[in-house]
C-alpha cells in the first residue's frame, strides 16, 4: 500500500435538519435562541407516556422536487430520502460542486443507529393485512445501511467510497472521525460525513421507553404542560431522552484542495479518540469514556486546558450525565469550571446516529460565531454544581478548540476534537 499522505483536514460546510428545523439555517436560529423542538408525537399513533418527541418540523420527503410519485412509493424508508436532501444542502453550503473529478474523489459515509425501521414495519404490516406477496421487493434496499449514501450519489454525483458506519448514537462521529483518516491518508479529497435516523415509529418509540431511557411525561411534570421542557440535561430533575429523528452532514476536504477550489475552510477536524467499554451495553464505563477524551486531546497534540468549549454527550438520563461529568473532571481538573459545557439534545432531542453530526455542525458554527449555545431547561443540581452548562441562553464566548462527545449502546466511544479556522 502506498504511503499515507499525513493531510490536514478542514471542514467547508455542512447540512442538517433537526427538531428545530428542517435545514441547518432553521436549525441554528433556533438553536441560537435558546428554542427547543419537542414535541407531542404526530407522526403515529402510541399508547405510551413517553409520547413527547423531536420531529422534524415541515419535512415530507414526496415534495421534493426530485422525488416522483413512484420513488415515494418505493424508497418508503425515510432515511434515504433525508439523506439525498441533507447531502444536497451540505454541498450548496461548502460551495462544492460535483464534477467528473471531484465525484471520483468524493466519499460518502453516512451512520445510522436503526436503519430503514420504517420500511420494515410498513412491510411487515403488508404482510400480515394483505399476505407474503405483498411484501415490497424493494424491502431489502430499504433496509441496507449503505442505501441513503448511495442514492444521494445517484442524486449527486459523487463516485468514491460509500458506506455506513454503525455505531449507535456515536455514529455520527465515527463517521467523521473515519472520512478524516479516508482524506488524510489519501483515499479520497473530499467526504459526506455524518448521520440519520428516522426512528419515530410505535415500536422503536415503545422500546426505548421500556427500556426506561426515554422520559415518561406525567401531570406533574414540567414538560405536561409544555413539552418543550421535557428534554434537560444536567438538570436536577432529568428523567431521560427525548427520542428525535434528524440528520446532519459535514463537507470535509483536505486542506490543500479545498484551497486549490477556491473554498474556504470552517474548522479543521484536530484529534480523533474512539473505543470501547467492554462493560455493559447501556451503562458507561467511566475509564474507558474518560480515555477517549484524553486521546482525542492527544492525536490533536494539545493539552486539557487548550480547550475552550466542550459539546456533551448529555442525554439527560441521571446515569449518563453523572458519568460524563465524572470524566469531564478527570480528563479537565480544575480547569473544568471554566470550560462552557453546551447539550445541544436539550434543544433537538436525541436524533441517535445523526445527533453527534448535527452537534459538530452546531458547535463548528458556535466557535466561528464566537458563541457557545445554551443548555435549555436547566434547573441545577447541587451535584454537578461544578460544571458550567451554558444555562437557558447562549453566551459570547471565543475559542480556538472545542470537544465533542458522543457514546453509544454497546459501549462505543467516539470523541473530535475540532479548531476554528
Amino acid at each position: 500500500m502506498k504511503a499515507p499522505l499525513n493531510r490536514k483536514v478542514v471542514v467547508l460546510g455542512y447540512g442538517a435538519a433537526s427538531a428545530l428545523g428542517n435545514t441547518f439555517a432553521s436549525t441554528w436560529k433556533g438553536a441560537v435562541a435558546g428554542k427547543a423542538g419537542s414535541r407531542v408525537l404526530s407522526r403515529c399513533e402510541v399508547e405510551t407516556r413517553s409520547r413527547v418527541v423531536g420531529e422534524i418540523p415541515d419535512w415530507d420527503s414526496s415534495t421534493l422536487p426530485y422525488v416522483s410519485r413512484k420513488d415515494a412509493s418505493l424508497w418508503n424508508a425515510d432515511f434515504v430520502f433525508l439523506t439525498m436532501e441533507i447531502c444536497r444542502q451540505a454541498l450548496e453550503d461548502a460551495g462544492v460542486v460535483i464534477d467528473e473529478q471531484v465525484g471520483a474523489r468524493t466519499a460518502c459515509l453516512i451512520g445510522s443507529a436503526l436503519n430503514g425501521s420504517d420500511a420494515y414495519r410498513i412491510a411487515m404490516d403488508n404482510y400480515t393485512r394483505l399476505g407474503p406477496t405483498k411484501v415490497s421487493p424493494y424491502l431489502l434496499p430499504n433496509l441496507c445501511a449503505n442505501l441513503p449514501a448511495g442514492k444521494a450519489g445517484m442524486l449527486l454525483g459523487f463516485t468514491g467510497p460509500i458506506f455506513s458506519p454503525q455505531g449507535a448514537c456515536a455514529s455520527g462521529n465515527h463517521a467523521i472521525g473515519i472520512g478524516a483518516r479516508m482524506i488524510r491518508d489519501g483515499d479520497c479529497d473530499f467526504a459526506l460525513a455524518g448521520g440519520v435516523d428516522t426512528c419515530l415509529i410505535p415500536e422503536i418509540i415503545l422500546g426505548f421507553s421500556n427500556m426506561l431511557a426515554t422520559i415518561k411525561v406525567g401531570p406533574k411534570d414540567r414538560s405536561f404542560e409544555d413539552p418543550t421542557q421535557a428534554s434537560r440535561p444536567f438538570s436536577i430533575d432529568r428523567k431521560g431522552f427525548v427520542l428525535a429523528e434528524g440528520a446532519g452532514v459535514l463537507v470535509l476536504a483536505a486542506e490543500e484542495v479545498a484551497r486549490a477550489h477556491g473554498l474556504l475552510p470552517r474548522a479543521e477536524i484536530a484529534g480523533i479518540g474512539w473505543n470501547s467499554d467492554a462493560h455493559h451495553f447501556t451503562r458507561p464505563n467511566e475509564e474507558t469514556v474518560t480515555r477517549a477524551m484524553q486521546d482525542a486531546l492527544e492525536d490533536a497534540e494539545i493539552t486539557a486546558g487548550d480547550i475552550g468549549a466542550i459539546n456533551a454527550h448529555g442525554t439527560s438520563t441521571p446515569t449518563g450525565d453523572t458519568t460524563e461529568a465524572q470524566c469531564l473532571r478527570t480528563v479537565f481538573g480544575k480547569q473544568l469550571p471554566k470550560i462552557p459545557i453546551s447539550a445541544n439534545k436539550s434543544q433537538v432531542g436525541h436524533s441517535l446516529g445523526a445527533s453527534a453530526a448535527i452537534e459538530a455542525a452546531l458547535g463548528i458554527e458556535a466557535m466561528r460565531q464566537g458563541l457557545v449555545l445554551p443548555t435549555v431547561n436547566h434547573i441545577p443540581d447541587p451535584a454537578l454544581a461544578d460544571l458550567d452548562v451554558v444555562p437557558n441562553q447562549s453566551r459570547r464566548h471565543a475559542h480556538e478548540f472545542f470537544l465533542s462527545n458522543s457514546f453509544g449502546f454497546g459501549g462505543t466511544n467516539c470523541c473530535i476534537v475540532f479548531r476554528g479556522q
